[in-house]
Order: C-alpha cells, then structure tokens, then sequence
C-alpha cells in the first residue's frame, strides 16, 4: 500500500436522491451503486444548501459555506478567493496527483493538476446520448495510469446523464415506461411546451409529437440505471487494479432534479426538496464501516473536511464545514438541525430550512410568478405543495428572524456582505435585478431551437475548458 490513501470521488450532476433506488425509490434504477454502497456508509439527510453546480461544488471542495466562498451563482463572475484552498490545491500539496474528468472551465474546479473532457451533452437529432460511456472512455485510462503512478491519487468524476438532456441508450430508454409518448389525449406536457423560457430547449430534446410527462420522467430515471451500469465499470476496475483497501471512494451530488415538480420543469432550480436533497457515500474497505446509514443531517461544506479527516491529512484549515467521521465511528456530532440556503441560476432566493420549516424568500420577481414567500411544513407535507405562509405568519417572522440572525453572525465573522445581495448579474444579462416576474419571464426566454443549442454549446464550452480560471 502507497504510504497515503488514494481518493476517487464521483460528482454526479443533478442527481435526485429520491428516485434512486438507493434511497428507497420503488424503481431499481442504481443497483450497482446498492450493492457498492453496503459496503460503505450512506448518508440519509445530505443536503446541497447552495444551488446549483459552481455554488454546490465549490463548497464541497472549500469546505466552507456560501459566505466564505463569496459563490451563489451558476454563472459566477470570476475566479474564487485567494483566501481559499480547494481539495485538489491541498492534496497536491500534500505530494498527490490530482485529475479531474468532466469538470473543467468552472471556477469551482480549481486546482487539478490535469484536466480530461467528455462529450455530456446532446440532442434529438443526434440520437441517444451515451455519457456515461464517454466518462468511461476517458476515466478508466486515467485510472488505471495514476493507479501505476508512486503518488499517491485524486481522480474528480464528474457524471452527467440526470443533468438534462435525458437520452439513455437502448435499452435504458424504455426500463421504466411501456406506454404511448404520442398519445394525443395526453396534455400532461402541455404547461411545459406553454413554458415560454424553456420550450424550445425542451424542443431540442424531448421526442417530436412527446405529450407524455411519466414519459419524460422515465427517460430520466433510466438514464439514472444507464449511469448506474457504467459506474459498476468503474468500480470493477478499481478491484482489478488491487486498490480497493487503499482507496477512499466517495458519491455525491452538486443538486437534485425537479422533473415536472413545482413548475420548474426538468431542471435544478427552485428551493425545494427535489433539488436540495443529494445522496453522500463513503466506501473504503476496513476504515469506513459497512452497511452503516447515517441520518444526521449534514451539508456540503462537511465533505472535503470529513474526506482530510477520513485520509489521516492535515491541512491546517479552519472549514466551516465538520467532519462526518466521529458518526462513522459511533460517536456524537454537534447537531446542526436548520440552515440557509441560497439559488441564483433561473430565479435569485434565499430561505432557511429547519426539520419541520421550510421558508424561501425572493429576492427578486421571478419567472414563475411564484408568491415572493413561500412556507411549506415538511412534516405534513414534504412533497411541499401547500404554501402556508399567509396563514401562518408568526412561523414566517419567526424562521425569517433566524435566517437574519445567521446572516449577521456570518457577515461579521467573514467580514464580507451576503454574496446573495452583491450578485447582481447573475443571470448574466447585464440589466441588474428583475423588476417584475414579466420581465424576468421574457428575458430569460432562450428563444429558438438553434438558440437552445447555443445556449447548450456556451455552457458546454463554459465547462469544458475554453474559460480560462
């Protein structure tokens, strides 16, 4: 065994912690990823407080919160601090050699010492999209080269195949659905195409004449079990290559999937469970436990802390995030049972989550014509479709002075604004923040077909390293 432990951690993008099977979902859509994880410890209340991807992943590899990192926004302008250090800047350090696969062009990556691209993407027009199997292609050398290496390794994977499109390869496309996609009198698709900002991206990807949701929503899940399957790949060949006791392997996510709930239509924004909620799993034979489960809640800041910890490497770093490590071996944390939580892609809020509560505040009209308070009991109603706020206004005072009281506290100890009040471009159109929710309605309006594939090509660019950090 290499004198310090190898770490390979799978990024999954947009995965939904409630449709895998996994986490309990009537449908076996990861059961490569069910059997792998037994061996390992999974965590049951894992949340991404801070959406989506450059926010979400930026905090798993600082181990700070949104305040720290001055990050809330996809579109985030510019580098990250110099007062910060990611994981692969510390493991470097600390004599590893550090890849990321999938990953590059966004600030949040920063660090790697090599950097490998895929083709994660896709349209109609060009047929199924075999991502994972891109991954793969690329992944697996680069595996299997650092595995021969003295050094000790870093490997970053980033999966792509619940972010939208969803086009899994035969036979994956039709696992979880036998009905018509073109039945006529189906119009469960009929507020997504009336959808004016999405509907022509939407158009570069769903089937022609598609009118079925549970259509939509299978061709995710399935692309979920596509994944799932070329993931076991990976795994067999860490076992082929003998590395197994010497390597930490770690799956999350950077955010959820909102499918066809709460109107945010097959994407990732929007404060709600779907989105927030992620899946966090450690396996490594002999140091983590096996068939644990965890249900402490915990957050993204805590991973790069609780992998250092895990890995016996010091980095002299006060995180803002804590170790998981002391649950995996038995022993009491510090409950942290409610937190703030932030968005700033499509719409630009922030809210704070407790157990039962739920508050999310705008800060800005935004493109639903959404209520500018929402309150949702999670207890009662986790699938969050009643907004009680106006009926219950002494709870909305009441989690909207904690929320206030937590960001003064971090605003005096970083000594820096709420960055969810200084991000002002975030989605990137110059004009500052939205007036109405029309406004933000037609500006945010992709357009056409062929813009709906710019806008896939920008961000496909954006990340895959035509952006200089």
């Amino acid at each position: 065994m290499k004198h310090k432990p190898n770490l390979i951690l799978l990024g999954i993008d947009s995965l939904r912690r409630d449709h895998m099977s996994l986490y309990g979902y009537s449908r076996l859509t990861t059961p490569h990823l069910d059997k792998y994880a037994a061996r390992g410890a999974v965590f049951e209340n894992f949340f991404s407080p801070s959406i989506p991807t450059t926010p979400g992943y930026t905090s798993m590899f600082t181990g700070m919160d949104c305040f720290e990192t001055n990050v809330v926004a996809l579109r985030h302008e510019g580098g990250l601090g110099k007062h910060l250090k990611t994981l692969p800047e510390i493991l470097g350090a600390s004599g590893y050699n550090t890849t990321c696969v999938g990953f590059s062009g966004n600030p949040a990556s920063r660090g790697f010492q090599k950097y490998l691209d895929f083709e994660g993407w896709g349209l109609w027009e060009k047929g199924r999209s075999p991502k994972a199997e891109n991954l793969n292609a690329v992944a697996l050398p680069e595996l299997k080269r650092l595995a021969g290496q003295k050094k000790p390794f870093f490997l970053f994977l980033r999966h792509m195949d619940p972010h939208s499109p969803y086009l899994p390869p035969q036979p994956f496309e039709r696992m979880f659905y036998a009905g018509n996609e073109l039945d006529k009198k189906n119009r469960s698709l009929d507020p997504v195409y009336a959808f004016k900002p999405f509907c022509d991206y939407f158009a570069s990807w769903f089937p022609p004449g598609c009118t079925d949701k549970d259509y939509v929503n299978a061709q995710y899940d399935g692309a979920v079990a596509y994944m799932d399957a070329c993931i076991a790949h990976i795994f067999a060949q860490i076992a082929e290559l003998g590395i197994e006791e010497e390597t930490l392997v770690v799956i999350d996510s950077d955010h959820g999937e909102t499918l066809y709930d709460h109107d945010c239509f097959y994407d990732h924004h929007g404060l709600y469970e779907c989105t927030l909620a992620v899946p966090l799993v450690f396996v490594w034979p002999g140091k983590v436990p096996a068939r644990k489960r965890v249900g402490d809640i915990c957050a993204m800041k805590d991973v790069t802390p609780t992998i250092l910890d895990l890995m016996g490497l010091k980095s002299g770093i006060r995180f803002d995030g804590r170790s998981l490590a002391p649950l995996l071996r038995g022993k009491a944390r510090a409950v942290e049972s409610e937190f703030y939580i932030t968005e700033c892609t499509w719409m630009r809020k922030h809210g704070w989550r407790t157990p039962q509560w739920k508050l999310i505040r705008a800060l800005e009209p935004d493109f639903h014509f959404k209520p500018g308070v929402e309150l949702y009991d999670l207890l009662r109603d986790p699938g969050e479709t009643t907004n009680l706020a106006k009926k219950k206004p002494r709870v909305v005072a009441t989690l909207e002075a904690r929320m206030q009281a937590w960001i003064a506290k971090r605003k005096k100890e970083t000594g820096r604004p709420n960055p969810i009040d200084t991000n002002l471009n975030w989605h990137g159109k110059g004009c500052g923040p939205f007036k109405t929710s029309r406004q933000a309605y037609n500006t945010m309006h992709i357009g056409s077909p062929g813009a709906a594939k710019a806008l896939q090509t920008k961000e496909l660019t954006t990340q895959r390293g035509q952006k200089t950090l």
